[in-house]
């Protein structure tokens, strides 16, 4: 496995918020020459690298260690999905962790009868979603609504809301959350 240094150096960069032409000033080389390494178009000399991490600072062992963050998947599999839900309401969530994401998107299985309990929900943020199949009920604060196909709803988390599917078939609902809940 092969270190990307340019990635690695536009990583750290960015994270002590420097400039290409910030840098380069203060590790007195061209800002050309930070360019060429980030693009990986220049392997630069230990010595060379090392002056560039001193404009940071940081020393090399330090630089090495670091693994820059990589972006988080942007396409997901049906079978991709992560359940995040039990009995009889499957909450299948868009990507593994919520960690560092400041939205939540649920594809919802509701079967029939099942609910989100008689205690309402509160949490802070806001939700929205709108039924694919079947009738859900949802209750936010006093005002209660049945929803079917193409019905959507929209409110603010802190308001106490519940969910529960009614009549005869299971619902689906895609919603989304922000901040995430789960």
């Amino acid at each position: 496995m092969s270190i990307d240094i340019g990635e690695r150096l536009r990583y750290l960069r960015g994270r002590h918020k420097l400039s290409q032409r910030e840098l380069a000033k203060r590790a007195g080389v061209t800002n050309s020459t930070i360019s060429l390494i980030e693009s990986n178009q220049m392997n630069p000399s230990v010595g060379a690298l090392k002056r560039i991490l001193d404009g940071i600072p940081i020393g090399l062992s330090e630089f090495f260690a670091i693994e820059p963050e990589r972006p988080h998947q942007a396409f997901f599999r049906a079978d991709e999905l992560i359940e995040i839900g039990k009995g009889r309401i499957s909450f299948r969530q868009l990507g593994e962790s919520m960690s560092g994401r400041k939205l939540q998107i649920l594809k919802e299985h509701y079967q029939p009868g099942a609910d989100t309990g008689r205690v309402l929900l509160v949490h802070e943020g806001e939700e929205g979603g709108i039924v694919i199949s079947g009738r859900i009920e949802v209750t936010v604060g006093d005002e209660r609504r049945i929803l079917g196909p193409g019905d959507a709803y929209y409110f603010e988390s802190r308001r106490p809301h519940r969910f529960r599917c009614v009549g005869p078939a299971a619902c689906e609902v895609v919603s989304a959350c922000t901040p995430p809940t789960f």
